[in-house]
């Protein structure tokens, strides 16, 4: 692959997983590994800054606002921090990364840097960042990090939070902004989990993703039964003369605010590894999660100087620590069939303890994985790892005394839902593996489930009701094999079914009708296709204009596609030369489905190329729509402003993308004249 293609590709996986984290806390990778991918970023822009995009994660913090709440306008940017990682490598100094944190530090000062720098250190929380904001010393709104310009108003929420101060003293400014983070503890978070089961209720499974889940509630009686904290850890801005960073904290305690007890000031990076490492040692302790330390220097004065990057502050460092680990008795090897046939081995363990979370599944991946990499045998002691939501995955097996007599694990022959005989084919990235597959479609319920939940899906046809416990029945009864069966349901059938009256059966049949009629991107994404996500589904739709071009394209004419690559014009070409997805479009058409055709967007139309970054709130698009409106007439939305970006619209409250499109000369737009411009350009 070469570099300009390995960027493009680490960038488009970075969004899609800062989506996951930050918009739908789903995330499916660790904190780690997406920091992995986000260095092999940051070392490729910095070698090649002629082919960085404008749009890269790099430049950018956090995700977008999510609908159903008032946007949250940052007066100072809430950026992010760089990371930095303890290593693990063999002759490697551990603290490497927290050395050449000093040596920056110390070369942008030059000769203003003291023969001894003073630093803070504080436990990185694990929680939802989040800005609160007072006038008169009265708690008056606070709002998500979100992109880092605009969060998500969330105030109704913040004031159920104890140790959220309500009025601060007199000894307070008037006006302030004070950020910090609020998450679980993890006794009351288990308290928590206690009751819900015995009320009948399903567990969360995890403190953070739980927090800000319970943050975004629209109703604040969801949050005020909660046992979620705040930890103040700085400010948006100081209306009031300081001279460190310790003596803010100290200041924030003494109105009111939550300060971390083991925040250390430390003289020198000597005493900083040692805080680190400190903490480390404390994390398993800990009454809530954490995943490494934060390290700033103190100096406010020294702050000044060092200035900013274009996402972070020179004069701080997230410094992360590896996954925690735990080992546990695997009881057996699970068998899951995907949507696609794709048979997965998961380890089903003895419940474990790792990362804030009790453990009782694990990944092994692959085949590859688990019998030639791991070598699992029956019974194994293995030694797990766990981070942010992530399912946790089997890192080895222990060796132990009597382990080679026990026998290996080893793959069905048949499938474990429909009982066809598993085929083995050739894995195209990788020749020493092999993909493991149940062949039949129409017999394997498992695959009926997961490719109707797929077509239902909120970013496919969004059928609503159609959940998993439904999926589940309507696949049980015999009802639906396929997406097209769908459409063939009726309400004498549907009431038979559990907890289906005559009213959620009506209302469930009219979401299906209504799905009908879904634009061709989104039906383009509900039929399944291998490699092609929401983007790629988009980008056909507008190069083709029709189901039936699609259908038809080369797979030269579909690399023609901004976007498309040769191994996803392969697999979209492969899909429609399968005579039974053929077979389902036409059914599917015969039962209502429209594809509605759309307007080609080739290159050559008026804004095929060109640019857009979107900033402020606007009278009344949503964000979500704008881009739609500027994608639909063949634009690009970005995150950051750039010499490349061709239009900064601009909207109440915008922030530093308008002073840099200033500083830039790019052309502003407010969302009257985007409107103009866009119906000038259809």
């Amino acid at each position: 692959m070469d570099i300009r293609a390995r960027m493009d590709q680490l960038v488009e996986e970075l969004d899609r997983h800062n989506r996951l984290y930050y918009e739908q806390n789903a995330p499916v990778i660790s904190d780690w590994e997406y920091d992995v991918l986000f260095r092999e970023l940051e070392g490729l822009e910095a070698e090649h800054p002629e082919l960085a995009r404008a749009d890269s994660p790099t430049r950018r913090v956090g995700g977008a606002p999510i609908a159903e709440l008032v946007p949250f306008v940052h007066e100072i940017p809430m950026l992010s921090l760089q990371n930095g990682f303890k290593r693990e490598e063999p002759d490697t100094d551990p603290w490497i990364d927290l050395r050449d944190f000093e040596d920056r530090v110390r070369r942008v000062l030059g000769g203003d840097a003291p023969a001894t720098i003073a630093y803070v250190v504080e436990p990185k929380l694990d929680g939802l960042a989040m800005e609160c904001v007072y006038e008169d010393r009265r708690f008056v709104r606070g709002g998500t990090r979100g992109d880092g310009v605009v969060g998500e108003d969330v105030t109704h929420n913040l004031r159920t939070i104890a140790s959220i101060p309500k009025e601060l003293p007199p000894s307070a400014p008037a006006r302030l902004s004070i950020r910090g983070e609020v998450l679980f503890d993890l006794p009351g978070f288990e308290r928590m989990n206690a009751a819900r089961e015995a009320a009948g209720e399903r567990r969360f499974e995890n403190p953070r993703n739980s927090a800000a889940g319970t943050m975004r509630q629209l109703d604040p009686r969801s949050a005020a039964g909660r046992p979620l904290h705040f930890y103040a850890h700085s400010a948006g801005g100081l209306p009031l003369r300081l001279a460190s960073h310790h003596e803010l904290l100290t200041r924030a305690a003494e109105w009111g605010f939550k300060v971390n007890p083991l925040n250390r000031l430390c003289n020198g990076i000597e005493e900083v590894i040692a805080a680190v490492a400190d903490l480390e040692r404390l994390r398993v302790d800990l009454p809530y999660e954490i995943d490494g330390a934060v390290v700033k220097v103190d100096s406010l004065a020294l702050q000044d100087a060092l200035g900013f990057v274009t996402r972070s502050p020179r004069w701080a460092i997230a410094f992360k620590y590896p996954p925690p680990t735990a080992r546990t008795r695997l009881d057996s090897v699970l068998f899951s069939v995907g949507r696609t046939g794709a048979v997965t081995p998961v380890a089903n363990l003895a419940p474990v303890r790792v990362g804030g979370v009790t453990v009782r599944n694990a990944t092994l991946h692959n085949e590859h994985q688990m019998t030639r990499v791991l070598g699992l045998r029956q019974g194994d002691l293995v030694e797990i790892r766990r981070a942010g939501d992530v399912i946790p995955e089997v890192l080895r097996a222990v060796d132990e005394p009597g382990r080679d007599a026990r026998p290996l694990v080893t793959y069905p022959e048949a499938c474990p839902q429909c009982g066809a005989h598993l085929v083995r084919e050739p894995n195209p990235d990788d020749p020493d593996k092999v993909l493991i597959r149940c062949p039949d479609k129409l017999a394997c319920p498992a695959q009926a489930r997961g490719a109707i939940r797929h077509f239902a899906s909120r970013h496919a046809m969004d059928i609503e009701h159609v959940g998993e416990k439904i999926v589940d029945q309507l696949v049980t009864h015999g009802l639906v094999r396929r997406p097209s069966d769908l459409y063939g349901l009726t309400k004498e059938a549907l009431v038979g079914l559990e907890r289906m009256g005559d009213l959620s059966a009506r209302n469930l049949l009219a979401a299906i009708e209504a799905s009908k009629a879904r634009p061709l991107d989104k039906a383009l994404m509900a039929l399944g296709i291998p490699m092609v996500g929401e983007s790629t589904a988009r980008d056909l739709g507008r190069h083709f204009g029709s189901i039936d071009a699609i259908m038809a394209a080369s797979i030269e004419e579909l690399t023609g596609v901004y976007g498309v690559g040769e191994n996803v014009a392969t697999s979209v070409r492969a899909f429609f030369d399968e005579p039974g997805n053929v077979e389902e479009i036409q059914r599917l058409r015969e039962k209502g489905v429209q594809f509605p055709a759309t307007a080609r967007v080739v290159n050559g139309t008026t804004f095929a190329g060109k640019t857009f970054v979107l900033t402020g709130t606007l009278p009344t698009l949503s964000r979500d729509a704008a881009k739609a409106k500027i994608e639909a007439s063949g634009g690009k939305v970005t995150g950051s402003v750039s010499k490349k970006t061709d239009y900064v619209v601009v909207g109440a409250d915008a922030g530093t993308k308008l002073e840099k499109a200033v500083e830039l000369g790019v052309k502003t737009l407010d969302e009257t004249a985007l409107l103009a411009l866009l119906e000038g350009a259809s």
